[in-house]
């Protein structure tokens, strides 16, 4: 954990770096209503406590997973201590998972698709543009 000035809490700076971000993300955050930004004193600067910290981890480590900052503040939204909630979390793990077996198959079908013209292209005539198999593709689709 980063060294705090004193026990009130951190600096913008040191709860970015805390939280492993740059400042411009703690902005954001509060911006979008992720975290919110403390009260300045009269003489003095903003102090973040160690839960807004943990909260732009939590944040972070959702996107991470993929979940998209939306995602995140439901995911936050849920952060209770009722046992139901877990259910409802797992559900949303669930549909994450299934969007990403989505793309991985998604993703699998184009390394095919280019894999295949990349062949066609070193073992045909590329003598021009219209001999292109790649080019010829984009134009057929």
């Amino acid at each position: 954990m980063t060294k705090q000035r004193d026990k009130s809490g951190f600096s913008i700076g040191q709860a970015a770096k805390a939280a492993g971000v740059h400042v411009e993300t703690v902005r954001f955050y509060e911006r979008e209503g992720l975290i919110r930004q403390p009260v300045k004193p009269s003489l003095g600067i903003r102090r973040y406590s160690s839960e807004v910290v943990t909260r732009i981890r939590f944040i972070k480590h959702a996107q991470a997973l993929g979940f998209t900052l939306q995602e995140a503040r439901e995911l936050l939204a849920l952060r209770t201590d009722d046992a139901e909630i877990c259910i409802t979390v797992r559900h949303h793990a669930e549909v994450k998972l299934a969007s990403v077996h989505e793309k991985i198959i998604a993703l699998q079908s184009l390394e095919t698709i280019l894999t295949r013209l990349i062949e066609e292209c070193k073992s045909g005539d590329i003598s021009n543009r219209h001999n292109c198999p790649i080019l010829q593709s984009l134009d057929d689709e």
